[in-house]
């Protein structure tokens, strides 16, 4: 299919995927048989998800034929993207590994949402050339990225608010923090840390996201402390961001 399966997503999340990803390839449509593949369920929930979309007022239609299937109003689609396959190639090299690194899951949507929105032949030629690269990959990953911790804190940063965790020393001694989160920050070694703003100990704190056992969202709202105030947590690193533009 050249796109990766979505199990195990709620209804909601399932009903949200379902009008991003015929919004992507709008006005080309997506049969319910390729959304039940996608989804991991079964063609009839494709179709009673795709009327309860349509009962919700989601423009979406059926075109019937061999090549039917549902797709979204014109109206609500994608612009074409001026990315060429090079482009696209170079950018899924870049992603291929996030698997274990902060916004795995949604550097993944956006490739899917980056392709599905090129041009058909610009967007099938950028899968035959990715088919002519491969990347070797260890049996033990590179990166000690802890996943579930990691999406508690990344929704942390999103949402702007302290977290509450419970956290090993070295020597595997439990303690009870409440943290402003303030940067994510990948080792070289592999082991990522977040870098944030201790309430006990009143301090920039780096902690190992693997040391982390527990991390709790509350609804206090991080105050907006400087990114320069938490530079002093990471002392002889080289840090860099991401490159947005």
């Amino acid at each position: 299919m050249g796109w990766p399966t979505l199990c195990g997503v709620n209804r909601t999340d399932r009903l949200y995927a379902i009008v991003e990803d015929l919004r992507a390839i709008s006005p080309r449509c997506r049969s319910a048989r390729e959304l039940a593949l996608r989804f991991e369920v079964s063609s009839r929930t494709i179709e009673r998800d795709i009327s309860a979309l349509q009962q919700a007022g989601v423009p979406i239609y059926a075109e019937v034929g061999r090549r039917g299937g549902y797709a979204l109003d014109k109206s609500m689609s994608l612009p074409p993207l001026n990315f060429t396959p090079a482009e696209a190639v170079a950018v899924a090299i870049a992603l291929s590994r996030t698997e274990q690194q902060p916004f795995a899951d949604e550097a993944r949507s956006a490739l899917r949402k980056l392709v599905a929105a090129m041009p058909g032949p610009e967007g099938e030629r950028a899968r035959q050339l990715a088919a002519r690269v491969q990347i070797l990959t260890e049996d033990k990953p590179e990166s000690r990225y802890t996943g579930s911790i990691g999406r508690v804190i990344e929704e942390a940063l999103l949402k702007g608010v302290v977290l509450r965790i419970h956290y090993g020393d070295a020597q595997g001694v439990l303690t009870t923090r409440s943290v402003e989160p303030g940067a994510f920050v990948g080792g070289r070694s592999g082991w990522w840390y977040l870098v944030a703003w201790c309430r006990l100990r009143d301090a920039v704190r780096v902690f190992r996201l693997d040391r982390i056992a527990e991390a709790v969202l509350t609804e206090d709202p991080v105050p907006g402390r400087p990114l320069e105030a938490f530079d002093a947590g990471v002392p002889d690193m080289i840090a860099r961001t991401p490159v947005l533009d």
